[in-house]
């Protein structure tokens, strides 16, 4: 269990700074760094905790996590040399650790509750990714995950495999973290995505209409 806690520290300090670097290129003052920094960390586990009935006061216990979150976006803050390039590509590095342990975190929580493979997904996907999308919509922008590289969809497998339990134990689930982990960073690299389609409307088109 201490593994996990250690993972979660990770996901919440790097899940933090993104939110505070949003904010900082939206040039949003101390109060929104600090807003946009708590949703990112802890808006995907309170959307979840909702939506599959997990104890809502459960969030407000991660006493140790809301401080250490607090510090990293001070830090970020009245540093804002540290989110350089260099910086962010750090950042990828922990985001992902917080994706994969976020989203079995979040499945094994729905599997206490013995809730049915549809909902172990949804809390798979909404503890990995819900804070972000919280983010992006706090800040007026298009949530990443729904349009950039593979994202959700890796805590979609989470929830699945755990779901039906065809990862069970500590081992197991360790195993899958660091395959979850691992197809991340590489979805990143070569920047995999799920197929598109442009809805749009020929102007010549449109112009012929009228002839």
């Amino acid at each position: 269990m201490e593994t996990w806690e250690l993972f979660s520290i990770i996901g919440t300090i790097s899940f933090a700074l993104s939110g505070a670097v949003v904010a900082m290129e939206e040039d949003y003052d101390l109060f929104g760094v600090y807003i946009l920094g708590f949703a990112t960390a802890f808006g995907g586990g309170a959307l979840r905790n909702l939506l599959i009935g997990y104890p809502i006061n459960f969030l407000w216990n991660q006493t140790t996590n809301f401080t250490i979150a607090l510090i990293a976006m001070t830090i970020i803050f009245f540093f804002p040399h540290l989110s350089i390039k260099p910086f962010k590509k750090l950042e990828i590095l922990f985001d992902s650790i917080g994706l994969s342990a976020f989203a079995i975190l979040g499945a094994n929580y729905a599997m206490e509750l013995s809730l049915p493979v549809s909902a172990v997904i949804v809390a798979a996907v909404l503890t990995g990714i819900g804070g972000g999308i919280v983010r992006d919509l706090l800040a007026k922008r298009k949530p990443m995950v729904l349009h950039s590289e593979v994202y959700a969809f890796w805590a979609i497998i989470v929830g699945v495999l755990i779901g039906n339990e065809y990862i069970t134990g500590n081992l197991q689930q360790l195993l899958l973290f660091f395959a979850i982990f691992i197809l991340r960073l590489l979805s990143v690299h070569y920047k995999w995505s799920l197929p598109k389609r442009s809805n749009f409307q020929n102007t010549s088109v449109n112009t012929d209409s009228h002839l």
